[in-house]
């Protein structure tokens, strides 16, 4: 009887396990690798050409900005340019029309900038004559501008005469070079590039 006992004791467990029922798998959330590489590899792929498309327009932004301040300094320089006279002149002719007319244009474009007008002269004639010449040539600057519609309240000037030497010089080059008016901007910012002078 113990054998029989023993035999039936053995085989309970097995019953038991071979009758109870299988539950099926429960199907996790479905991965297809293929698709997850390709999904990945594409959002990687979006995501560096948006940083590459943003950095190209940074850089270009960058290089508009640089242009306009490279304008806006060529419109400065050409605001302070000065210009020449003859001997015992205060016309302006050839070149200095033509600095003056760019000076105009620069004005225009830019309303807020204003300007200061010196006037000087070479060391021949009495110190009396020369700031008198001196003067009438910034006054000549002036209405040559204000005929170019640049209000006469935006500059102002002085006379220097023979104080204020350009070049050291009893030669007619140094002569040549101290007949001037020059030029200071004195408020405002240029920001604006006319046309006359973008390259």
């Amino acid at each position: 009887m113990k054998l029989r006992h023993a035999a039936v004791l053995f085989l309970i467990p097995l019953v038991l396990v071979g009758c109870r029922k299988r539950r099926p798998a429960e199907p996790g959330p479905q991965t297809d690798t293929t698709t997850v590489v390709t999904d990945d590899t594409g959002a990687r792929e979006d995501s560096i050409r948006l940083a590459d498309e943003r950095r190209a327009e940074e850089e270009r932004l960058e290089r508009e900005r640089r242009a306009r301040e490279g304008a806006a300094a060529s419109a400065r320089e050409v605001l302070t340019e000065i210009v020449f006279f003859e001997y015992d002149s205060d016309e302006i002719q050839g070149d200095a029309e033509e600095r003056l007319r760019l000076k105009a244009a620069v004005l225009r474009d830019n309303p807020g900038v204003r300007i200061r007008i010196d006037g000087h002269a070479d060391q021949r004639g009495s110190t009396e004559y020369n700031l008198a010449l001196a003067q009438r040539r910034a006054e000549a600057v002036a209405a040559f501008l204000e005929n170019y519609g640049i209000s006469a309240s935006r500059f102002h000037t002085i006379s220097y005469g023979e104080e204020r030497p350009l070049v050291e010089g009893d030669d007619e080059e140094a002569y040549a070079r101290n007949r001037r008016a020059e030029f200071s901007i004195t408020g405002g910012s240029v920001v604006n590039v006319p046309a006359e002078i973008q390259g």
